[in-house]
């Protein structure tokens, strides 16, 4: 068995067969190390398991074609006499221990993602990898990184030992450049054929999610993810005429305080009317970075580390069944500031022909508000600062503040209660030119590394998440304390509500556990304090704020006012970048590429689903919403 595999290296492209069996080796191992970490969640059993092996081992092959290019096109075109010198075996080694510390430095990575997201890379590294500044500074106050690197190099050391001699099987084979040609072309169509026939849906082969993500490849999904970073709705899903389906959401979107300004059935627009005088109140909403449910005593933690938020319930009108649209901060923010559904692939924030739609900051605008979005990182990050200014926000962000203003700062952006420094002095900047003003902040300690100044809480900083998330708790208590000082709090509206969950990862496609996030909104002079139990989404926060102010104004927004809702028509939106999920009357339907759909009936306090029979009237609702807030945007409907 040696001898024969010893004969198959020893051949001019020996190296490239070492090559992919180490790539597949690598990623066997991987698979197995996220098993194990997971397999107390994931809930598999013997059949799942073959699929995963069977199916990673496939996957793994496939990433392995495409590896394996730089080496077949170096051992194709470096010339017989050069290949044969005595030294020319090390400079080979020395490419291949590259080769070899990318493979490991990638399985290393792909470890922290899986640890942070419980997937395989996806849109998020494919971000990561935009945003190299913001990413690998957080790495870097996350993780031990010369000692992660010297243990790598340590590694790929160890590794070249034992293939060295393996590797001088090949430098004693001729092979003349007509006939390395053929092996050359033959090696380099299999990545060509994996690119025309393999696709990363492949291996979605189980209603499992932990089983799908286990038999995928991380490299090949990052490539993957890079690719198709957007998905075409009407190709991807199953749909509706698109006639019908904008009739479908026109009737889905009528309301008591609402009336069409025309009955063309493509157009959305129409005027919401409240009778009496408008509240021209200063709003300062605080979307909070990673703020699921399940960190409030409101919904049951018992580890108090968010005091001033469980004050707050008490005095604030506090919605407790808000589901966000998505697993990400562009996902929220397009969420609250456009109340438009999650269109499948990345968030309109990071799309391109994303200027002046139709947005909260514009209602604000035309009211005679400065709308202002105040962020603690740089704008540039994820795009944001690009989308708020070309959609009718000013972007004040951390470029604005001053050595002295910072106590503390990581990758992401300054410390919470610095930015509500800045928030403070934007809103006072604004109100002294006369002009009320809608500040939307956006908040960034609840992130990974989990640093803050140290003395403020009871948590030592680069801890746990619980204590980021205690620290953003007493940096918006320490702002909103402050505020009550000042003589424009009796006309403020302070709403604070979370941008997406900590984590989305579950058993289920959708865990609808997952998307559960608070909502408060706070003016003990303006709106008294109670409590709204009905199903939300994150969509509904504006024109329920909208509402509260009692202005009246033309809407193209997808969410409801829930002050004029009738009961029985709550439905909420959850997804992926692919999945996308309607929640209504307990049922949540599913639509997914391959122009899949399905129905399950979620448990709403661990993520768990049962199937159930689709129901086509449920089904016909949720391809309305989705499908035409696909095309409202891909057509430029929404400006």
């Amino acid at each position: 068995m040696r001898t024969k595999f010893n004969s198959l290296l020893q051949h001019r492209f020996g190296p490239v067969a070492l090559l992919a069996i180490l790539l597949i080796g690598i990623s066997t191992i991987t698979r197995f190390a996220f098993l194990i970490y997971s397999f107390k969640n994931a809930g598999l059993n013997f059949s799942t398991l073959l699929g995963v092996f069977s199916l990673g081992l496939f996957f793994d092959i496939v990433n392995a074609s495409y590896f394996i290019i730089s080496l077949v096109l170096y051992l194709w075109l470096v010339p017989e006499n050069i290949f044969h010198k005595k030294w020319h075996v090390y400079f080979l080694a020395g490419f291949f221990s590259v080769l070899t510390f990318i493979l490991l430095f990638n399985a290393v990575s792909e470890w922290f993602f899986w640890d942070e997201f419980n997937t395989r890379f996806n849109f998020i590294a494919v971000d990561y990898l935009v945003y190299t500044n913001e990413v690998l500074g957080n790495i870097q106050q996350s993780y031990p990184i010369p000692w992660i690197i010297a243990g790598l190099l340590s590694l790929t050391g160890i590794v070249l030992y034992f293939l060295f001699p393996l590797l001088k099987l090949s430098s004693n084979h001729s092979m003349r450049f007509k006939k390395r040609s053929v092996f050359a072309l033959g090696l380099l169509m299999l990545p060509v054929l994996s690119f025309f026939t393999v696709n990363t849906r492949y291996h979605q082969f189980s209603k499992n999610t932990f089983a799908n993500e286990l038999s995928g490849n991380g490299m090949y999904e990052l490539f993957a993810a890079y690719l198709n970073n957007e998905l075409n709705y009407n190709q991807f899903y199953k749909t509706l005429d698109d006639k019908v389906s904008f009739e479908v959401t026109r009737k889905l979107l009528e309301t008591r305080e609402s009336k069409y300004l025309n009955a063309d059935p493509f157009d959305l627009q129409r005027t919401i009317t409240h009778e009496g005088p408008e509240k021209k109140l200063n709003v300062v909403m605080i979307s909070v970075e990673s703020l699921s449910a399940d960190f409030l005593g409101a919904f049951g933690n018992t580890n108090n580390i968010t005091p001033f938020l469980d004050s707050l319930s008490n005095e604030s009108l506090f919605f407790t069944k808000l589901y966000a649209t998505g697993t990400r901060t562009v996902r929220g923010l397009e969420a609250l500031s456009l109340c438009i559904p999650p269109t499948p692939g990345q968030s309109i924030v990071r799309r391109p022909n994303n200027e002046n739609l139709f947005s909260l900051g514009k209602v604000f605008t035309d009211k005679g508000y400065e709308s202002k979005y105040i962020y603690g990182g740089y704008g540039y990050f994820d795009n944001m600062s690009y989308f708020f200014s070309n959609n009718n926000y000013t972007v004040a962000d951390r470029s604005l503040l001053k050595d002295e203003d910072i106590d503390y700062e990581n990758v992401w952006g300054v410390a919470d209660e610095n930015l509500f420094t800045l928030a403070e002095r934007e809103i006072e900047k604004t109100l002294k030119n006369g002009k009320p003003i809608f500040a939307h902040v956006m908040t960034t300690t609840n992130h990974r590394p989990f640093t803050y100044p140290e003395g403020r809480i009871d948590i030592p900083s680069h801890t746990s998440r619980e204590g980021a998330v205690k620290y953003t708790d007493y940096a918006i208590g320490k702002f909103i304390k402050s505020c009550r000082n000042k003589p424009w709090f009796d006309h403020t509206v302070f709403v604070i509500v979370a941008d997406h969950c900590a984590s989305s990862a579950g058993k289920t496609e959708l865990p609808v556990n997952k998307y559960h996030i608070p909502l408060f909104i706070y003016s003990p002079a303006n709106i008294p304090a109670a409590k709204m139990d009905r199903l939300m989404s994150q969509i509904d926060l504006g024109p329920t704020l909208l509402g509260l102010l009692n202005f009246s104004y033309t809407s193209k927004f997808y969410g409801y006012d829930m002050y004029q809702l009738e009961e029985g028509r709550e439905r909420a939106f959850i997804s992926t970048y692919q999945s996308l999920g309607f929640i209504k009357d307990g049922k949540l339907v599913i639509l997914a590429p391959q122009k899949k759909a399905s129905e399950v009936k979620p448990n709403f306090e661990d993520g768990s689903a049962e199937n159930t029979t689709i129901d086509e009237n449920l089904l016909q609702e949720a391809l309305a919403w989705y499908q035409s807030s696909s095309y409202a945007f891909k057509n430029g409907l929404y400006k």
